[in-house]
């Protein structure tokens, strides 16, 4: 498959979940707006079954490079972002949850979840695959939640895109992030307010905002209930030396791990 197969398939998937990206996308474009991808995320474990390793293969062997990595202290975890040599494809941030940081519970959890699956279903497709395990149960869910909302976003999802993110630089029409940002919320969407609206300033090199994800109505196996899926990040990049910074705020990215939160059962 190679590299727009990938992505288009990767946001077939991601739109599906997360019907308020199509819907700003299309309000962007009636603006004659042509929108375009800054980033795209994915969550996962450390374990080398799934880790970053492992969902960063299929895009290794499609040209893409390793840059910079990155730790987040209070939520314990990982990440790496990976870059294409060439000039506008989006970049690729994959996190991952350190589990011998969490707690015996949580760590007994994932790998239950994790020794229920056969080699075959561990393939260089797992981007594509979304949750693997059987039908989560409501109050496993919760209890991940006590302790890690980014444990219980992917106990539901799976290995599925967290986010695609629209990149402000390419918009013709807004000449910052918080235009973008007032026209989101005059068209009815809800933001992030986690660490403000906006995540960074411009002496930080990247501004960055994000949606609340969409709500979902899930199937476990208590019955239907409303949990939050997936959101949509929105970039605006600075120059350094006439180039653009290419690279994450680990401040910023923290506030905008906390679009999933903030729905009670």
């Amino acid at each position: 498959m190679d590299i727009k197969h990938t992505l288009d398939k990767l946001w077939l998937n991601y739109s599906a979940i997360t019907p308020s990206a199509s819907s700003i996308n299309s309000l962007f474009e009636s603006r004659g707006e042509q929108v375009k991808n800054d980033h795209i995320a994915f969550r996962t474990f450390n374990d080398p079954r799934v880790n970053i390793k492992k969902l960063a293969s299929p895009f290794m062997r499609l040209g893409y490079e390793p840059k910079q990595e990155y730790y987040f202290e209070e939520k314990k975890l990982n990440a790496r972002h990976y870059e294409h040599p060439e000039e506008g494809l989006p970049k690729i941030f994959i996190s991952e949850l350190m589990l011998e940081k969490c707690t015996p519970t949580l760590q007994a959890t994932v790998l239950h979840l994790l020794n229920s699956l056969s080699p075959g279903d561990l393939t260089e497709d797992l981007i594509f695959s979304g949750r693997l395990w059987d039908k989560p149960f409501l109050d496993t869910y919760e209890q991940l939640r006590e302790e890690s909302e980014y444990a219980a976003w992917l106990y539901l999802y799976g290995f599925v895109v967290n986010h695609f993110t629209v990149d402000v630089n390419a918009l013709n029409g807004f000449t910052s992030i918080e235009q973008v940002n007032d026209f989101l919320k005059d068209n009815g969407f809800k933001l992030n307010a986690s660490g403000g609206e906006v995540k960074g300033k411009p002496s930080d090199l990247l501004q960055q905002s994000s949606t609340l994800a969409d709500k979902i109505h899930y199937d476990f196996h208590e019955g239907e209930y409303e949990v939050p899926g997936c959101y949509y990040e929105f970039a605006m990049r600075y120059e350094k030396n006439g180039k653009l910074f290419n690279g994450f705020i680990t401040s910023s990215a923290d506030k905008i791990f906390e679009s999933t939160n903030g729905y009670p059962i």
